[in-house]
């Protein structure tokens, strides 16, 4: 059972992580003074065309953050599996 709890529980993480970038870059998470990955995302959009790298970095950030979470989870379900050891 510990298996697929741990993968359960690494794709809330990474869901939880996308959920909240995407409230703030609606301007619906924390508060303005907090910064977040997608409140970083929502105020670089306006300087796009002059400074690319304001969004670019919080996104890529995001994407290997979640990307990472969702890997180690699935490394912990094959050490953790025991029908796995086996054969």
């Amino acid at each position: 059972m510990v298996g697929p709890i741990t993968v359960i529980a690494s794709f809330a993480v990474a869901s939880n992580i996308i959920y909240e970038a995407s409230l703030s870059y609606l301007g619906l998470g924390v508060g303005t003074s907090v910064p977040t990955w997608g409140g970083m995302l929502s105020e670089g959009q306006t300087y796009l065309t002059k400074a690319w790298w304001l969004t670019a970095f919080p996104g890529m950030a995001i994407l290997l953050t979640v990307l990472s979470v969702n890997l180690v989870g699935d490394w912990l379900r094959d050490v953790l599996d025991p029908q796995a050891r086996r054969g």
